[in-house]
């Protein structure tokens, strides 16, 4: 068993490989505290607690992987496509909203969503708010795991 952590973006989310293969996504949440997600759930544990587990170079440095800074950003612990401005949790529907400009009015949902259209389910990943009102949906997902996850229970009902 050799597993790894490759970066996806630099100090917030990995691959868990196990000799190549992916396995899981870890996720950073605050400080020392990470969650493994994979087939067989999610598990939160501690930075030394994975290090006592997997070893040392648990935490893999590759030159050959394009680690993207800019490109990926966060709300509420959601990832979004853009920086987000206008932060919003909507308590009540239980959705991160933000807008992509300062001055803009247009609502978007971070994170990940399966919406059902008239041909079936598809991933979307940072929809409009409307486009959510509109249609039936699952999410918010914190990851394209727990979206994979999503689409293959949609698919079964």
């Amino acid at each position: 068993m050799n597993i790894k952590a490759k970066p996806i973006v630099d100090g917030k989310f990995w691959f868990v490989e196990d000799n190549g293969v992916k396995v899981g996504l870890l996720h950073k949440l605050e400080k020392n505290k990470y969650v493994i997600s994979s087939k067989q759930g999610e598990t939160q544990l501690k930075k030394d607690e994975l290090v006592k587990t997997f070893g040392n170079d648990f935490f893999q440095i590759s030159n050959n992987v394009k680690i993207q800074t800019e490109d990926i950003k966060e709300m509420y612990s959601y990832p979004t496509s853009c920086h987000p401005y206008n932060p919003i949790y909507d308590v009540k529907r239980k959705l991160p909203l933000f807008t992509k400009s300062p001055a803009s009015k247009s609502l978007y949902c971070a994170g990940f969503y399966t919406i059902k259209f008239n041909k079936g389910w598809v991933r979307s990943f940072c929809p409009k708010l409307i486009t959510i009102e509109r249609y039936e949906n699952r999410g918010p997902f914190k990851n394209e795991l727990e979206l994979k996850q999503a689409m293959a229970n949609v698919k079964s009902d």
